[in-house]
């Protein structure tokens, strides 16, 4: 007889845990292993570059980070909310507050221009623009004479 170690924080079976976090349509689920929403990101390539848009609604464009180190982009966010509410006398009747914050990593091509990388948010999106180097484009097709 061997004893298995249960994990006492996760006391739900695996089968139950996969039929609330899997996404039943074929597609991935945008909420990770603690119940914490993760924007969905859509990448697109193109002739001159990279497009990563970010679907992130509510926020402003100060709650975002995004930093470059070596040729892994890391986009990152952090919103704090507090409401109080108190009654004539100064005490508090009610007060809520919420916390959230997500970060997400990606590995760039050598093709990326990292110098010239820029990002703008709008419309509940925030779009990364990553330009391809000159070198790295399609280049048009041309005959080449023999000599």
């Amino acid at each position: 007889m061997s004893l298995i170690k249960r994990n006492e924080a996760n006391w739900l079976p695996t089968s139950f845990d996969d039929m609330f976090k899997n996404d039943w349509l074929g597609g991935t689920t945008n909420v990770n292993s603690i119940g914490t929403r993760i924007p969905a990101v859509n990448i697109q390539e193109t002739e001159d570059g990279f497009n990563v848009d970010v679907a992130a609604p509510g926020m402003s464009k100060e709650n975002f980070n995004i930093e470059l180190d070596k040729d892994v982009l890391t986009i990152s966010s952090e919103e704090k909310k507090e409401k109080e509410t108190e009654n004539k006398e100064g005490k508090f009747t009610r007060k809520e507050f919420s916390y959230s914050s997500f970060k997400r990593a990606f590995s760039l091509p050598d093709s990326v221009d990292t110098e010239k990388i820029s990002a703008s948010y709008k419309d509940g999106v925030l779009e990364i623009s990553l330009p391809k180097r000159e070198e790295a484009k399609v280049q048009p097709k041309r005959m080449i004479d023999i000599s």
